[in-house]
């Protein structure tokens, strides 16, 4: 008959055939630089008493936890890793990373609950997957001195996996075939990506040309869009205007602070005024009441 050992583990193992098991892996998306999530829920959690738990990352162990039938709970991990404090109570044992990076990427979790003799069953798997956005892509266009060709430059960075780039033109049709040159570069020390595509084409000048740099794993499009080569002056009469409006303000708030100023100094010398008539008062009023006495002291 077995022991009480190998009776939980042969309940531990039909447990995790059954429904307590996660073991079908499922992708996370984590972005670069904030905290994330990698789910795991063991109901029976609730009712077991010294049992152990390990989260690794491939074959590292990253996390692991013991709680003793006193209450008492054990915890190391590595680079600040963890799980609730109320795993026990909750049964949520998902593992918390304080932030990932572009390293973690294609990386895959699992969580382990360790029984009697130092044997390990699987109970959840997740893969990682890593992204971060790119910026808004500057867009800038050239005519060409000599010919009909017009060149367009468009730079993206910051970020993660490498993008796919898009061209069209008048929001309809792709640019020919070897038109377009894009260089992918990786930013030093971060593994992001920077992102410039280059794109010659002989086009009319009131054709609009977009940049697009699509983002597969976050779904993440941005776009910028050239509308013709006569965009530029709008641009430039904007900032003109901006830049009277901003003139003009500024004249108007410095008339108010001279005329504030200058009001202020009235009601002071306003203010002088009065606190010296006031005090000529007081020393004519003194006088008059101090000569009566001169005259009684002498008589």
């Amino acid at each position: 008959m077995p022991g009480p050992g190998g009776l939980w583990s042969a309940g531990l193992l039909l447990c995790v055939l059954g429904v307590c098991a996660c073991l079908g892996e499922e992708c996370v998306l984590g972005i670069v630089g904030r905290p994330i999530f990698l789910p795991c829920f063991y109901p029976q959690l609730l009712t077991s008493v010294n049992v152990s738990i390990e989260w690794r990352r491939d074959e590292e162990v990253v996390l692991r936890a013991t709680w003793r039938e006193d209450g008492d709970v054990e915890e190391w991990s590595v680079n600040r890793a963890s799980v609730s404090a109320q795993a026990l109570q909750t049964g949520n044992i998902s593992l918390e990373l304080p932030s990932v990076y572009p390293e973690h990427n294609k990386t895959n979790f699992s969580l382990f609950i360790i029984s009697e003799g130092n044997h390990s069953v699987a109970l959840c798997s997740v893969c990682l997957r890593i992204a971060a956005s790119f910026s808004f892509p500057q867009l800038q266009r050239e005519e060409a001195v000599q010919g009909n060709q017009t060149s367009f430059l468009c730079h993206s960075s910051g970020g993660f996996p490498e993008p796919e780039v898009r061209w069209l033109i008048d929001n309809t049709s792709e640019p020919p075939e070897g038109a377009v040159k894009t260089v992918v570069t990786p930013v030093p020390d971060t593994q992001l990506y920077n992102i410039t595509s280059h794109l010659m084409v002989n086009i009319s000048k009131d054709t609009s040309v977009s940049c697009s740099i699509e983002n597969l794993t976050m779904n993440e499009t941005v776009t910028a869009t050239s509308i013709g080569a006569d965009d530029s002056p709008v641009v430039s009469r904007a900032s003109e205007a901006m830049w009277i409006f901003s003139t003009a303000l500024s004249v108007v708030v410095g008339v108010m602070v001279v005329i504030g100023v200058g009001y202020q100094i009235h009601l002071d010398r306003i203010s002088k005024r009065k606190k010296k008539e006031y005090q000529y008062e007081q020393q004519h009023s003194n006088r008059s009441k101090s000569l009566p006495l001169q005259l009684l002291n002498t008589s």
